[in-house]
């Protein structure tokens, strides 16, 4: 029994990034409740190895083409569409035996709002007597949409520490709801109150996550814990696609003292050896990062943790000194992003052109002998598809892992007002996930497919050279059957070949037949005609040098499979 019960919904996609998923914003909500004397439990719908195949969604129809048959090579994409986590009957029977007298919902994204209100219906359908609350992203930035189901009581816009508390309060005190910041609610004649998101004025303030209500085991990586680690709310930048620094929310970071204090806090639980800090930009400020970066060298440097930023680091912020002190700390992979090497595109973005920081970046990271994750955004409106080819091209020139991330409008950008106002927005929120391919411009569906695969072909060709391999001979397909070939390595050596060969990107089924993607010939032949330039004439560059930063390729499938996911909300720095 609790007085509040908190849930993770289940998700509905073609694949889902465990690592990505740990509920950091309902343990930090969880805190605040129980110092305000509230009992809580967390249902963390996610964690859990159950998933069932679902057939696509009706609106998803179209994608069957894209994806086509499953395909068993290292250049496949998606196939299966699924339910993953617990199912909702199960969600409502916990809701049930809680006898919560509230029940807090997050709803992260949009392209998951149907599971969360499937979540809010269920749970109001086993527990009547409950109220419900939804909270998070899609909540705060389209609290309409929220509202239209009638099983969902209030909404809290922002960070749901500052009101959670109160609502709890007010619930059980029958007190008026008027004042709570946050708070959306309807009046007797239906009709909604919208107040402004809430914020934390200062974060410091507030108790470290409740993360003992986290299923740590399901979360860990290579049987050790693996924690995220949120150091810095809001965002200063104002890319086009990310919703983050246009939401109203101020940039405001945690002490040093404070973050080491939860990394500690958590290793006192369980061995702690992964941390992803889940920061819009947790390098933005030398100063503050290298202090971070130092203490934690000093109080955990023995438990040889390994640290990440997924969300990605901007590139003009890391210099010598600061990415041998990642290092030192336990970085071993950098994530960093340029949007697009395009100029018109870059400005469309409203991000700067960071090549010139980026080279260097990547040839300390050489030197250091460090991974980097590099990715770029395509299919983005008025976004040029050769564009995104040559975005890929030029990573071909380094030793990176190129990341492509298809453009989706990400409520509360400038870009999903402008998708609003060319009439391209999908249908339905469920469509606003990148692989749905939600948006056909001047980058079409096809041609999206088209440059997602490009790059998974190309994270391939350097596997292969950084192994001391080097690429396949150019050979004409003739029909071929790959069922003798078992390992997933020769199948793509195979396919690759043919592919250097007629530009045509194929597949191969468990039963060992080839089949031909639906691919852009325009886009695979510029591809090729360009990686054929550089393999011709800059044979200096590191993609015909293996090896250059002397560590091989460790966990390069596991890079290829992140860098081929979209970062959350598009936000990419």
């Amino acid at each position: 029994m609790a007085d509040i019960f908190l849930i993770q919904p289940p998700v509905r996609d073609f694949y889902l990034t465990r690592k990505r998923t740990i509920p950091y914003g309902l343990a930090s909500i969880a805190a605040v409740l129980i110092q305000n004397g509230f009992t809580v439990e967390l249902f963390d719908s996610l964690a859990t190895k159950k998933s069932r195949m679902l057939d696509y969604p009706q609106e998803m129809d179209y994608l069957r083409p894209f994806y086509g048959k499953p395909d068993l090579s290292p250049f496949a994409l998606f196939h299966f569409f699924q339910h993953f986590g617990y199912s909702y009957e199960h969600i409502g029977m916990m809701a049930k035996q809680s006898r919560a007298f509230l029940v807090g919902i997050s709803s992260l994204f949009s392209a998951y709002h149907n599971e969360a209100v499937k979540t809010a219906e269920i749970v109001k359908e086993r527990h009547p007597d409950c109220k419900i609350v939804i909270g998070g992203h899609h909540a705060t930035t389209m609290p309409e949409t929220v509202m239209q189901s009638k099983a969902v009581d209030f909404l809290l816009r922002g960070e749901g520490e500052v009101s959670m508390p109160l609502l709890a309060k007010a619930i059980r005190e029958d007190l008026p709801f008027q004042h709570i910041p946050g708070i959306v609610y309807r009046k007797e004649s239906g009709s909604l109150v919208i107040h402004p998101p809430a914020v934390m004025s200062h974060p410091d303030h507030y108790p470290l996550p409740e993360t003992g209500l986290v299923k740590k085991k399901y979360y860990q990586r290579n049987k050790a814990g693996s924690i995220s680690v949120v150091a810095s709310r809001g965002c200063p930048m104002k890319c086009s696609y990310c919703s983050v620094g246009q939401s109203g929310l101020p940039y405001r970071r945690r002490s040093v003292a404070s973050v080491l204090q939860e990394i500690e806090s958590a290793t006192v639980l369980e061995p702690v050896r992964f941390v992803d800090f889940e920061d819009e930009n947790l390098s933005l400020d030398k100063k503050w990062f290298l202090s971070l970066l130092r203490g934690i060298e000093n109080r955990f440097g023995h438990l040889n943790m390994e640290l990440r930023a997924m969300n990605g680091l901007f590139p003009p912020s890391l210099d010598q000194e600061v990415m041998e002190q990642m290092k030192a700390s336990g970085f071993k992979t950098i994530n960093l992003s340029i949007g697009s090497t395009s100029p018109d595109q870059l400005l469309r973005f409203s991000r700067p052109d960071v090549r010139k920081q980026l080279e260097k970046v990547f040839q300390i990271a050489g030197m250091l002998q460090m991974e980097t994750v590099c990715y770029v955004i395509a299919g983005a409106p008025d976004q040029k598809a050769a564009d995104s080819v040559k975005d890929l091209l030029y990573l071909a020139g380094y030793d990176t892992i190129a990341g492509v991330s298809i453009f989706y409008p990400a409520p509360g950008s400038p870009d999903f007002e402008k998708c609003s106002v060319l009439k391209l927005l999908p249908g339905q929120v469920s469509l606003m996930r990148s692989t749905a391919f939600p948006i056909s411009h001047t980058t079409s569906r096809k041609e999206s497919v088209t440059i997602l695969r490009l790059g998974r072909i190309l994270n391939f060709m350097k596997h292969l050279i950084r192994k001391g391999e080097g690429l396949p001979e150019p050979r004409l397909f003739q029909g071929e059957n790959l069922s003798d070939v078992e390992d997933r390595e020769e199948k793509g050596k195979h396919l690759l070949s043919w592919f250097l060969f007629d530009g045509r990107i194929r597949g191969t089924t468990t039963t060992g037949d080839v089949f031909e993607h639906q691919t852009d010939s325009k886009l695979t032949g510029q591809f090729r005609s360009g990686i054929q330039l550089l393999l011709d004439i800059q044979t200096h560059i590191d993609i015909v040098q293996p090896g250059n930063n002397g560590n091989g390729c460790r966990d390069t499938e596991q890079q290829v499979e992140e860098s081929r996911r979209d970062s959350r909300r598009n936000n990419l720095i």
